[in-house]
């Protein structure tokens, strides 16, 4: 979570170093036209991941159209919710040349839905994804995403527990620590070709 609790250490992805790796990859690549799949409302990280997309964006120069953005609904894991929304986005008809997703099920499930319409990834469309889930790598083609560095973050927070109960309930501890994430470039991203973009 990310609001604070006293006695409790939050360890903390980056999420304004998240957004500007993946938007920095896809501008590198000539992309302009962005669309975006937010998080489930109940989800603690979707607004603060969401303001670090806009902030990133805003300092890279990319504008981030309203219509081209779309937000997951219920609470199952998988990618029939990425792949409902992607069909909503692709209905508006705005075009667009890639698409970041709040995580990897959904970009799974948002490349069904380009391919179902006829758009190839990456060349017609990119997807980058968000937590490198195992499965990320075994994609045809394998997805290009954000890499949460889970283990660390497991690692952290043992070693941390362990202080704690060594040094004992009045001891000092962090309140925050902030682990960085990790850009892992495959298959699902590509240059910008004129005259390639996705709408219905």
């Amino acid at each position: 979570g990310h609001g604070r609790t006293a006695g409790v250490t939050n360890i903390e992805l980056d999420h304004d170093l998240a957004a500007r790796l993946a938007l920095e990859h896809l501008a590198g690549l000539g992309h302009r036209r962005i669309a975006f799949i937010k998080g489930q409302s109940f989800s603690s990280d979707t607004e603060v991941r969401w303001r670090a997309i806009v902030r990133a964006a805003r300092a890279l120069g990319l504008g981030v159209d309203a219509d081209l953005v779309v937000q997951l609904e219920g609470d199952l894991a998988s990618p029939e919710l990425g792949y409902q929304v992607t069909l909503d986005l692709l209905a508006r008809r705005k075009p667009f040349t890639a698409l970041f997703a709040f995580n990897d099920i959904s970009a799974i499930g948002a490349i069904r839905a380009l391919r179902e319409a006829g758009h190839r990834v990456p060349e017609d469309v990119s997807v980058v994804g968000f937590d490198d889930i195992q499965s990320a790598a075994y994609q045809h083609p394998g997805l290009t995403t954000v890499r949460q560095p889970l283990r660390r973050v497991g690692e952290i927070a043992a070693d941390i527990m362990l202080r704690r109960i060594a040094a004992g309930a009045r001891a000092a501890y962090p309140r925050s620590i902030v682990v960085e994430p990790e850009l892992v470039v495959r298959g699902t991203t590509a240059r910008a070709r004129a005259g390639a973009a996705a709408t219905a």
